[in-house]
């Protein structure tokens, strides 16, 4: 009978060890991401906040927040407090949280990318977005070789410029981003396009050197993309397979008028200096 106790008594406490060691494991490795609220109204504030359990000097926290479809909305780059916390705020609805639906927040950590995952519903946008033969018409800024124009809306931060890269067909836009924000183009076909055998084909968007997920509306005459950019990003490269000539067609006829004046006046000076018998 004390050797059946026994038996009990070891068998017990194997199946609470089993039992609590991967519960000890996920604490030891976890990081708790949670929302204020489990659903918001566009307009609404979306307090984000979490808590790692190991503290890295210097390493922020990624938070990254994702469509119902799998699409970027926005990624942030949020500091830990010493007490090993960490918080954030996102504005629902905007050019990039549009659908209707559940999205979710994924937080990355440290080195070994330690991550968890949190969820909200959105109730959907009311913005208007623009209409197939629409154009976003906020500002507007001038291209080098082209007379055509590009509009443009941007929040988080300040558009500095926009050049071509005509080895690479590409834009180069330099931007001040203050914070979270995300970058409407509409671009001209002349100015910027990318097709194959005759069809739309996609463009590659890089911020800082790395590609990110985009939205896009197309029509006849423009393309508009909107992009999400992080706080503090700085260089926004849009690559396809057409960008407007090095010389356009002003620059080229006023190169061509150069070129003409410039033999005129060189046989004109060849005549005066010829001898007269």
């Amino acid at each position: 009978m004390k050797a059946h106790l026994t038996v009990f008594t070891l068998s017990a406490i194997l199946i609470v060890s089993i039992g609590m060691a991967p519960a000890f494991g996920q604490i030891q490795n976890s990081i708790v991401v949670t929302t204020d609220k489990s659903s918001y109204s566009e307009g609404e504030t979306i307090l984000v906040t979490g808590e790692v359990k190991d503290l890295y000097s210097g390493t922020p926290v990624s938070v990254i927040v994702k469509a119902p479809n799998g699409n970027l909305v926005s990624i942030a780059q949020v500091t830990v407090g010493v007490d090993k916390k960490f918080s954030t705020e996102i504005t629902a609805g905007g050019a990039l949280m549009k659908a209707e639906g559940s999205y979710t927040i994924t937080v990355q950590y440290g080195t070994e990318n330690r991550s968890a995952e949190a969820t909200f519903e959105f109730g959907g946008s009311t913005m208007t977005p623009p209409t197939t033969g629409g154009s976003v018409t906020d500002k507007t800024v001038a291209i080098e070789g082209s007379t055509d124009l590009i509009g443009y809306m941007i929040t988080g931060g300040k558009l500095l410029s926009i050049m071509p890269d005509f080895e690479a067909n590409s834009l180069i836009v330099s931007i001040d981003a203050t914070s979270d924000g995300s970058l409407t183009l509409t671009i001209p076909r002349s100015v910027l396009d990318a097709t194959m055998n005759g069809e739309d084909d996609d463009f590659f968007v890089l911020i800082d050197g790395e590609e990110v997920d985009f939205e896009e509306t197309t029509s006849a005459t423009n393309r508009v993309l909107t992009i999400a950019f992080p706080a503090g990003a700085e260089e926004i490269e849009i690559i396809g397979t057409f960008v407007v000539p090095e010389f356009g067609t002003i620059a080229a006829m006023i190169l061509a008028v150069a070129i003409i004046s410039i033999i005129a006046v060189s046989a004109k000076s060849r005549l005066s200096i010829m001898p007269r018998y």
